[in-house]
């Protein structure tokens, strides 16, 4: 579906068409239980992550706007005038307006699997920056995926914005295969901004995932809440809780939800059955040094060539190209 705007069109490539139950059954019916992060992000659970945004205990979204601020001149200098940026997982797009207004470029193509967030954002931003072709895209980026032709819009190369550590979801090699596919996207020459959470002390990870406020508690459950209300489950939330912590010879938090008694729950129908104790894990946060997230990188064909970060060394963003 495409719908103008001024210069605002939705694509809408329909990404939870039929893949939601599957995706979620395909998780749990592992022997250790798993459920795809990207489906956190509901209405509900869009703006419980805004919450935790703003929560003393979760320095990364501070830290990445400090640095934009701080060296959004330099970014600038390196992407060059007239690109065509491409966003991955765009949700609010606050970070991204600093990075629009500093490198102006001819297109903008943000694209998120939240269709109502995704629009509410993109038709903003085209509102705010009125001389900006804004193209969204509603659609897995974590699949294959093919762009609206953006062709002909005068862009002399490809930039992919991926920021707020969402990366960092990804295994190891996970991340390096989206890299490489990314990198197909950019094309010859084109260069990538990626949003990396620096590895820092333990107990400043786990405050970060374990606020004193219980929001990212309630961020977690809201994954069960939403399998309730859109698949017609019957998960007890009262009966699960949310587990955080930092695996050190992993480089990651891992985030869980543990069942606190035996118990069944049914989901379209079928039974699943848990122990007392066993978690469903929904989420890993891998944390990086600069040489070793640009030791990945280049494991996937791109040429890292600077690492910015914020004053206190918490958060990265990588520039990176890819070779002609």
């Amino acid at each position: 579906m495409a719908r103008a705007r001024a210069a605002y069109s939705l694509h809408d490539l329909n990404p939870d068409a039929g893949r939601f139950l599957d995706d979620v059954w395909a998780g749990l019916s592992q022997p250790r239980k798993t459920l795809p992060p990207k489906y956190f992000y509901d209405a509900q659970g869009g703006a419980l992550f805004e919450a935790i945004c703003a929560l003393p205990e979760y320095y990364l979204t501070r830290a990445e706007t400090a640095l934009m601020h701080s060296h959004v001149g330099d970014m600038a200098r390196h992407v060059g005038p007239a690109c065509a940026l491409i966003e991955y997982g765009s949700g609010s797009g606050r970070k991204t307006r600093i990075l629009l207004a500093a490198i102006n470029p001819v297109v903008y193509v943000p694209i998120d699997i939240a269709r109502a967030q995704l629009d509410a954002t993109a038709a903003e931003t085209a509102r705010e920056f009125p001389g900006l072709r804004v193209v969204a895209v509603c659609a897995d980026y974590m699949r294959p995926l093919t762009l609206p032709d953006l062709e002909g819009v005068g862009a002399r190369r490809r930039i992919v914005y991926f920021p707020g550590s969402t990366i960092g979801n990804l295994t190891p090699a996970e991340a390096t295969a989206f890299l490489t596919s990314a990198r197909g996207q950019v094309m010859g020459g084109g260069g990538m901004l990626i949003g990396v959470d620096l590895k820092k002390d333990t107990g400043r990870l786990n405050a970060a995932y374990n606020d004193s406020r219980g929001v990212t508690a309630a961020f977690n459950l809201n994954l069960l809440a939403r399998i309730n209300r859109e698949l017609g489950a019957d998960f007890d939330l009262s009966a699960f809780r949310h587990r955080a912590f930092y695996d050190e010879a992993l480089g990651r938090i891992e985030m869980h939800l543990e069942s606190m008694k035996a118990q069944s729950v049914t989901i379209g129908g079928r039974a699943l059955h848990f122990r007392s104790g066993e978690t469903i894990h929904t989420e890993n946060s891998y944390k990086y040094s600069i040489r070793g997230f640009q030791e990945l990188a280049a494991t996937a064909g791109l040429s890292p060539v600077t690492c910015w970060t914020d004053p206190d060394g918490l958060f990265g963003v990588h520039y990176l190209i890819a070779p002609e």
